[in-house]
């Protein structure tokens, strides 16, 4: 075994735990649907968190043949898969008690820890580059993460509900843009 599919294994696996957090999320709300107070920026965010596991993981081949790794080199691809993780967890609330589980009043009460771990994970992501292989990434990558902590900044600010839903949609599209640009091709 080589030393990036060594390290590999607990970064598959915290990845492996935030999309469990995500398909739980999926299977309660199908199970509860009877208490369930839908919200569809909650399903459209986690449709996008899915896909941005699922590129996270996809990126990381390309760190296979890097031979030579750091403690601190690897802490921080821990520590992006572990916000992602963290993020991923936010989105769906316990299904616990009898109590109507209202989406919306949940998506909002957490908005502010949401955003900050998506934040977080942007800049760890642009940190990664930069300890890695001590350079920002590429234009268009770095392009794409201002605009996720920006538009983040603005959702932790804003409750209005007209931006939230615009952001949900908007960064599902941005994000499908994102891996259809930078990350069609295994490298």
């Amino acid at each position: 075994m080589d030393e990036f599919s060594y390290l590999s294994v607990l970064l598959s696996v915290v990845i492996g735990l935030a999309v469990t957090e995500i398909l739980q999320g999926f299977r309660r709300r199908i199970v509860f649907a009877h208490r369930v107070r839908s919200y569809w920026p909650v399903r459209l965010w986690s449709v996008t968190l899915l896909l941005v596991c699922a590129q996270t993981w996809w990126a990381m081949f390309g760190l296979r043949s890097r031979h030579t790794w750091t403690f601190d080199e690897f802490l921080i691809l821990l520590a992006q898969v572990i916000v992602l993780y963290i993020a991923c967890g936010l989105l769906y609330p316990e299904f616990e008690g009898t109590e109507t589980i209202d989406l919306r009043a949940h998506y909002f009460a957490q908005r502010k820890r949401f955003f900050s771990f998506i934040i977080a994970a942007a800049l760890i992501s642009i940190t990664r580059d930069l300890v890695l292989s001590h350079s920002l990434p590429n234009p268009r990558n770095l392009t794409f993460h201002v605009v996720y902590i920006v538009t983040a900044v603005v959702a932790i600010i804003t409750a209005n509900e007209w931006y939230h839903k615009a952001l949900a949609l908007f960064m599902a599209v941005a994000f499908v843009n994102y891996i259809t640009t930078l990350f069609v091709k295994l490298q």
